[in-house]
C-alpha cells in the first residue's frame, strides 16, 4: 500500500463479497440515488457517460434503470452490454465505481413497478409509454471508498489528525465481488 495508508493507525481495508458486497452496493446506490452510468462505444456527444437515476437494486444486487428505446444508450448496450457505474453519496464520502453488464428488459409488468409519475417529464405518455425499457445492471465486480463512522467524526479526525501531525483518517476502502 501506499505511505498514506501505512500511517494509519486502525485498518482501514475491507473487501466484501457476496451478501455482504450486495448490502454495501444497495446501501450507498441507495443513498447516491443517481450515478454516472458509462457504455462502451459511445455514438452521441457524451462519449457513453450520462447521468441516470437508479429506480431500484433488487435482493440479487441488480440495479434497475429505465431508458427510452430510441437512446444511444440502449444502442450501446445493444452492440456491447459491458457498463460502469460511478455513484457518490456526499460531498467527502460513499464513492462507489461498478463494472457490470447490461440488459435491456421490456417486461411492461416490470416497467410498472419501477414507474414513478414524476418520468412523465421524459415519458410523455406515461407508464405505458412504448418507449420505454428497462435497463438491468448485473454487478460483476466494484471498488468503493467511504468513512467509517460518518462525515462528522471523519471530520473531526482530519482536525484532529492536522493538529497533532498524524494520520487519523476514518476512511474504509475495498473491493466488491458478486
Amino acid at each position: 500500500m501506499d505511505s498514506i495508508n501505512r500511517n494509519q493507525a486502525e485498518p482501514n481495508r475491507l473487501d466484501l463479497s457476496g451478501p455482504q458486497a450486495v448490502q454495501r452496493l444497495r446501501e450507498m446506490a441507495k443513498d447516491a440515488d443517481s450515478c454516472f452510468f458509462v457504455t462502451d462505444g459511445g455514438l452521441g456527444p457524451n462519449r457513453g457517460v450520462r447521468p441516470m437515476s437508479v429506480r431500484e437494486v433488487d435482493e440479487a444486487g441488480h440495479l434497475w434503470f429505465l431508458s427510452a428505446n430510441d437512446s444511444h444508450k440502449n444502442a450501446e448496450i445493444a452492440a456491447q452490454p459491458g457498463v460502469k457505474l460511478y455513484f457518490q453519496q456526499g460531498a467527502h464520502s460513499g464513492f462507489l465505481e461498478v463494472d457490470g453488464h447490461a440488459e435491456l428488459v421490456t417486461d411492461r409488468r416490470r416497467i410498472g413497478e419501477l414507474w414513478n409519475f414524476m418520468l412523465k417529464t421524459w415519458f410523455t405518455e406515461g407508464e405505458d409509454d412504448p418507449r420505454i425499457t428497462a435497463i438491468r445492471v448485473i454487478p460483476r465486480h466494484g471498488y468503493y471508498w467511504d468513512n467509517k463512522h460518518g462525515d462528522a467524526v471523519a471530520g473531526a479526525k482530519v482536525v484532529v489528525g492536522a493538529v497533532l501531525g498524524k494520520t487519523l483518517d476514518d476512511s474504509i476502502e475495498g473491493t466488491l465481488s458478486f
